[in-house]
């Protein structure tokens, strides 16, 4: 069986304290992790063993933590503060991404589970990405298998597809187009047969309050996202809406939809979040490979405190792994 591929996140964050929490509690059995030995020991004063290769995972003695250093990662991590952005950390994190990527793509791995990083750390490393769907992206394209990818977040109550992510929300606005709620719409149905569903039911929020009210309020309802709805009912998608953004989340909670589409990052992440972060996984739909992560970020001010939860995180592995058994009884 082909390992999970865990990597590290940005090492002044709490990526690899909920790492070193996961691995006590049992959760990495089947998982190697990308990132420094040194780091992971001082997030948790953890046994490490490193590896050159995930095949070597055999050969870990038991009690250790099976770390892979990727080529290039910068030097003295480990002795940078805590809870401050540094461009060393962002490249480190960036290097365990794209490693992980490489791996992933040679079939040495059977998904990709990624610790938080640093949107600022990353820009300060000179990495061209604001985040994790955006790098991922770019690197599965290199190889002309990723053509569209979107960011779904997902607990035991909602599953949200955003058609737009780390934009403003003026750029956002100019980004709800045709093609990419419909592209959205192919997406999310495809991908949900990862989980068990082959045909889901797919709610569409509006844009707009009350999802424009008849063109009130707005007509993007009328002239982009209902025509896409109607467009993916032809190529028989379970799509339905647009739907009043500020009640669709409630009906799909309660069980009348399978996955809600919405238009806009806040839009779609507060109702997921609001149901509390610590089972929220984060899932990137569209990519070649299996990815997930937790649905928090580095948490700066409470790295090394001892505080951090690794509940999202272990939820993360898990909805890696319950997807990875589906496609195999598929």
């Amino acid at each position: 069986m082909k390992p999970l591929l865990v990597t590290m996140g940005d090492a002044a964050g709490i990526g690899p304290e909920i790492i070193v929490h996961a691995f006590r509690a049992g959760e990495l059995a089947d998982a190697v992790v990308l990132g420094d030995p040194a780091v992971l020991r001082r997030a948790g004063s953890a046994m490490t063993a490193v590896i050159t290769t995930p095949e070597n995972l055999a050969a870990v003695p038991p009690g250790c933590l099976p770390v892979l250093v990727p080529p290039g990662l910068p030097a003295g991590l480990a002795t940078l503060p805590l809870g401050q952005v540094h461009a060393d950390n962002g490249a480190a994190a960036a290097r365990c991404i794209e490693h992980a990527v490489r791996l992933v793509q040679a079939g040495q791995g059977a998904a990709i589970v990624t610790a938080p990083i640093n949107k600022a750390a990353l820009a300060a490393a000179g990495v061209p990405y604001p985040g994790h769907t955006e790098m991922l992206h770019a690197l599965a394209a290199t190889a002309g298998q990723a053509p569209s990818v979107r960011m779904m977040l997902a607990n035991d109550e909602l599953r949200v597809v955003l058609v737009t992510i780390h934009l403003s929300l003026r750029r956002a606005l100019d980004a709800v187009t045709f093609d990419a709620v419909l592209g959205t719409l192919r997406i999310a149905h495809r991908a949900a047969a990862a989980w068990g569903q082959v045909q889901p039911r797919i709610a569409v929020a509006g844009l707009n309050p009350h999802a424009g009210e008849g063109g009130l309020f707005g007509d993007e309802e009328l002239t982009i996202i209902g025509p896409a709805v109607q467009a993916a009912l032809a190529e028989g998608i379970d799509a339905s809406g647009p739907y009043a953004p500020d009640t669709v989340f409630m009906r799909a909670r309660r069980g009348e939809f399978d996955l809600v589409v919405a238009m806009t990052h806040d839009h779609g992440l507060i109702p997921v979040k609001y149901l509390g972060v610590e089972q929220g996984v984060n899932v990137t739909l569209g990519l070649p490979f299996m990815r997930t992560s937790p649905d928090h970020g580095t948490a700066f001010d409470i790295a090394g405190k001892g505080l951090a939860d690794p509940a999202s995180f272990v939820a993360a592995l898990r909805w890696a792994r319950r997807s990875l058994a589906a496609s195999v009884v598929d």
